[in-house]
């Protein structure tokens, strides 16, 4: 299981001492120390010490943050609620056997003996009892709405909200967000309720108070408090990672909590965690009010959100990619694919260039590029500089609404065959006949040539190159035949390229991959063998 989970239904927020602690901590012993010395010091000397000893204590308070949350802990609690959700427990059909609740996995089967265990001594309606799950959220507007986590409420039968007072409240779910893990519910009651204000998440520095309450382990009301250890968190939740990291202690049951600032703006909603353990270890994630505030909005106004859609797959620019395209450092995307019909393909973006600017602003890497495009009103038109090439280029393109059916499957590794003619750096290579596109499951669009075979511990084994693999092009070439392969990188050689840009397919899926074509012991082993 990976170490980052999510903090609410199956997992839970986590933080460690501050370590703003431990500095104020070390200060006050510095001003220990300093008394001491000074009642050794001859008499004539101890004049300038008081001094000394003021300023060490005056820092030692500086970094002791602030002497209660008190205050600030009184106001916000009753924005935070509790949010309960339950799902009906369905048995698959066919499968047979004792289903036991909280066991994941097959039923115990028939005739084992515990199934007569658990059929003697277990509850009548054991199997019959829905799932239930517990959450956090906060209260957006007096009139009832509500923020929480996507994972949450997901596949949720019934949703209730336990307010700070103890009222329950069954919610609506307004919309939720999976790509970024945000839910909007409503309830309707005939008081006006206590509502938060959000905050700028942009202005939120590394080292900054902050406040998190929630309903860890279903204990509601719970205030833990910390500092913003990090920004920009990429976790590989999705497409839109961004998050704060803080040390604030948060644990299961807080997934959809605010966190807030010393000023009582909420900067980030609380959702996942870094726990190698199970326990808290002081690595927690919240999404920055930054992206919450627009996508509440527009569930709000929507019920769904509406994103930019460029069409293309893209990729981080490498220190390798960028020697073999030309870029002095590593910046921008390369574009990897275009999908046929898309913007990107008809306002002539094609794979291998690089993205350098969308919309007037520098694209230093590809998640920044994402999140333009998905902020991107639909229907407008945007410039969009490219390097191809080795020269810039300027092309307008009119962004799309982003479909979820657009979105790639993930890659799953083809199985492997050692056939077909040597190429070079270790590739066994194949032209695409039937018999190899159905071995290999590749579609009948796909052009290029297929790598059979890679040998080990050759440079293209070391770059992640599999058999099904189809190699698209090399550099700005399209690829038909083996042959021209090694024609590719024999001509890089010859120009004293320290790598050549190869696009591969994988089950649908294009990357670039920069090869290195200095010789190595693989390719050596390969042409002794």
């Amino acid at each position: 299981m990976s170490p980052i989970e999510m903090s609410g239904r199956d997992a839970g927020l986590r933080r460690a001492v501050r370590p703003v602690r431990a500095v104020a901590l070390a200060g006050a012993l510095a001003v220990c120390s300093a008394g001491a010395a000074a009642q050794d010091l001859p008499a004539g000397e101890r004049g300038t010490q008081p001094d000394a000893r003021q300023a060490q204590q005056q820092q030692a308070r500086s970094y002791s943050g602030p002497e209660s949350f008190a205050t600030l802990a009184r106001e916000k609690l009753p924005t935070v609620v509790n949010v309960s959700t339950t799902q009906a427990r369905t048995a698959p059909e066919g499968d047979g056997g004792l289903r036991i609740p909280g066991l994941p996995g097959l039923p115990i089967p028939p005739g084992s003996p515990l199934e007569d265990f658990f059929e003697r001594f277990a509850p009548p309606d054991m199997e019959q009892r829905p799932d239930s799950a517990l959450g956090s959220g906060f209260i957006v507007d007096p009139s009832g709405y509500i923020v929480t986590n996507n994972h949450v409420v997901e596949q949720a039968d019934e949703v209730k909200v336990i307010l700070s007072d103890e009222t329950e409240l069954p919610a609506e779910v307004i919309g939720t967000d999976p790509l970024t893990d945000l839910a909007l519910l409503k309830v309707e009651t005939d008081r006006e309720l206590t509502a938060v204000e959000w905050g700028n998440s942009d202005e939120a520095e590394v080292g900054d108070w902050v406040l998190a309450i929630g309903n860890p382990f279903g204990l509601g009301g719970t205030v833990t408090s910390g500092i913003i250890s990090a920004r920009a968190r990429q976790i590989n939740a999705g497409p839109y990672d961004d998050f704060l990291q803080t040390d604030a202690s948060i644990n299961r049951g807080n997934s959809g909590g605010p966190l807030f600032d010393m000023d009582g703006l909420v900067v980030g909603v609380n959702t996942a965690i870094f726990s190698p353990t199970g326990g808290s270890v002081g690595i927690g994630f919240a999404i920055p009010s930054s992206i919450a505030q627009p996508v509440i909005r527009q569930l709000r106004e929507e019920g769904e959100v509406v994103r930019g859609y460029l069409g293309v797959q893209i990729q981080p620019i490498t220190p390798e990619i960028a020697e073999a395209v030309g870029l002095d450092e590593p910046r921008g995307a390369l574009v990897a694919d275009v999908v046929p019909g898309s913007p990107a393909a008809e306002a002539g973006i094609e794979p291998g260039d690089v993205i350098l600017e969308y919309a007037g602003d520098d694209v230093a890497e590809p998640r920044l590029l994402s999140r333009a495009v998905a902020a991107t009103e639909v229907g407008t038109e945007r410039e969009v500089v490219v390097l191809r090439d080795g020269e810039r280029q300027t092309l307008d393109v009119e962004i799309a609404r982003l479909q979820s059916e657009t979105e790639m499957a993930a890659a799953e590794d083809a199985p492997a065959q050692e056939n077909g003619v040597e190429g070079p750096l270790g590739l066994e290579l194949s032209e695409l006949t039937p018999e190899l596109r159905r071995q290999y499951g590749i579609e009948d669009g796909t052009e290029g040539v297929v790598v059979t075979g890679v040998e080990r511990d050759s440079v293209a084994a070391e770059q992640g190159f599999q058999p099904g693999d189809v190699i698209r092009r090399i550099g700005g070439e399209k690829i038909e035949t083996p042959d021209e392969v090694s024609a590719q990188i024999d001509a890089a050689r010859e120009a004293d390229r320290n790598s050549v840009l190869v696009l591969r397919e994988r089950q649908g899926n294009a990357l670039f991959a920069a090869l290195p074509l200095a010789e190595q012991v693989g390719e050596e082993g390969a042409d002794g063998g």
